[in-house]
């Protein structure tokens, strides 16, 4: 493996240097304009998967965006493990675009760090692994592994054809394992593996009053404002101690087990801190729980965005006629979305005044997922993570959803490794997004370790 870390070092430079003009691609799905560059996107990632080695390299469309394929099938042995790796190639919208010091799409090296859109969230972290499978090709021509990319160009707008695909092709993407590097590490300094990720309910909840708005002088005193009316109605999702009063909400949540909250309680976090980097007055959450605890283990209801009535400059009297709000959810083992976002419309419609009307809409959802710490998968990639980082890896949950996780586990019955090397001050979906160049390096180091740790277990040992 030495070799194989002395070729990643003389090329450090190199790489940086090549994923600047994948950074400079405006991937952006969500926005209909930036179409052609999420195609012009697509087709970089293939050309990229070719030039570092793999084959059978290709886009296949799809009712969306493309899907980028590739494989390396060449192990010697029956028992070789497969690994499937999962990314994507999308990024998010760039808004609000005077926050940011340096051009979105202009990568830009700054203090041991490069700026873009998508260096952390994912386009860096998938790099990583392109530049670890090239360094084991050009130095032994081969891998310790057979391995599949699979990387999509939907992620940040629900990946709503992916789970199709995959069903679709369910025997092509055939392995033992899934790795995906789209979640940041504990810490600067603290490498980790996740080992939970929350689920999502999102809703989006319309409340209408009278055809038009009106007139607050004339109108006051008679009618329902549903601004008002919005507000009081999310006013009775949480009781003041942070519990959600959704009923039969925490039915199936599986709680802690005392071993994770010892495991939480070592890692080397401080509330104190946590609080005044946020910029809070005071934190706040569900009684009778940590921070972490709160973040990574609890569900959660939030208000994701308010509109109604007149927002611009000076005044204007009026009683709007509609209020609306996005809503969503964080779910934990075992909570289903779909249960929940049903309990959610059941309530809503039930404490919502008959002054307004009210539509409830369900936007998207996405799955829980956890997995042991003892899984001989997720050891290899601790293994790797030393060898790389230079120190063993801390194992944690995290807040955040990946649903396509859940989808490789109930659709192909994988078992999957977190695998990230972002850091949780790296502005994923903010201005000016970053990622650490010595955790990049490093992460493709541990990526080329990485496949020697899962080459080297017996596929009957590990499944």
């Amino acid at each position: 493996m030495e070799d194989v870390i002395d070729f990643i070092h003389t090329n450090r430079d190199r790489y940086v240097g090549e994923l600047k003009p994948y950074l400079a691609i405006p991937s952006i799905s969500a926005l209909p304009g930036h179409a052609e560059d999420v195609k012009r996107c697509a087709q970089w990632t293939a050309d990229e998967l070719g030039r570092v080695g793999l084959e059978n390299v290709r886009l296949i469309e799809t009712a969306g965006n493309p899907i980028v394929y590739g494989d390396w099938l060449q192990a010697a042995g029956d028992d070789v493990p497969t690994i499937l790796f999962y990314g994507h190639y999308d990024v998010q919208p760039v808004d609000p675009l005077d926050e940011w010091v340096t051009p979105p799409f202009e990568a830009t090296v700054r203090e041991g760090e490069i700026y873009a859109r998508g260096a952390a969230d994912d386009k860096g972290q998938i790099f990583m692994h392109f530049k670890a499978v090239e360094a084991c090709l050009a130095t032994r021509g081969e891998l310790p592994v057979n391995i599949k990319f699979l990387l999509e160009g939907e992620e940040e707008v629900g990946s709503v054809h992916l789970d199709g695909f995959v069903r679709d092709h369910a025997d092509e993407l055939r392995a033992d394992v899934v790795v995906i590097s789209d979640s940041p590490m504990f810490n600067r300094g603290v490498p980790s593996l996740c080992y939970g990720l929350r689920g999502l309910t999102y809703l989006q909840v319309d409340l209408r009053g009278t055809k038009t708005d009106l007139h607050s002088g004339s109108f006051g005193g008679a009618i329902a404002n549903p601004a008002f009316v919005l507000a009081q109605i999310l006013s009775q999702m949480k009781d003041r101690g942070g519990r959600i009063k959704i009923p039969g909400f925490y039915d199936d949540v599986k709680p802690l087990t005392d071993r994770e909250r010892e495991e939480f309680s070592k890692l080397p976090f401080s509330e104190r801190q946590y609080r005044h980097d946020l910029g809070a007055p005071k934190l706040f959450g569900e009684r009778g729980y940590t921070t972490l605890e709160r973040v990574w283990a609890r569900p959660t209801f939030e208000v994701n965005g308010l509109l109604s009535g007149f927002t611009g400059d000076g005044a204007k009297t009026v009683i709007p006629s509609v209020a609306m709000a996005k809503v969503s959810m964080r779910l934990v083992p075992d909570q289903d979305p779909e249960t929940i976002a049903k309990q959610f419309e059941s309530y809503i419609k039930k404490v919502a005044p008959r002054t307004v009307e009210l539509r409830v809409t369900h936007m998207h959802t996405g799955k829980p997922w956890m997995t042991e710490f003892d899984n001989p998968f997720v050891q290899a990639a601790a293994r790797a993570i030393e060898r790389g980082f230079g120190r063993p890896p801390v194992f944690n949950r995290e807040g955040g959803s990946i649903p396509v996780v859940s989808t490789f586990k109930e659709i192909l019955g994988l078992p999957s490794v977190l695998f990230g090397v972002g850091l949780p001050d790296e502005n994923a979906h903010a201005p000016n997004e970053k990622l650490d160049l010595s955790n990049f390096h490093n992460g493709v180091i541990a990526s080329a370790v990485l496949y020697g740790e899962i080459g080297k277990l017996r596929l009957a040992e590990a499944i």
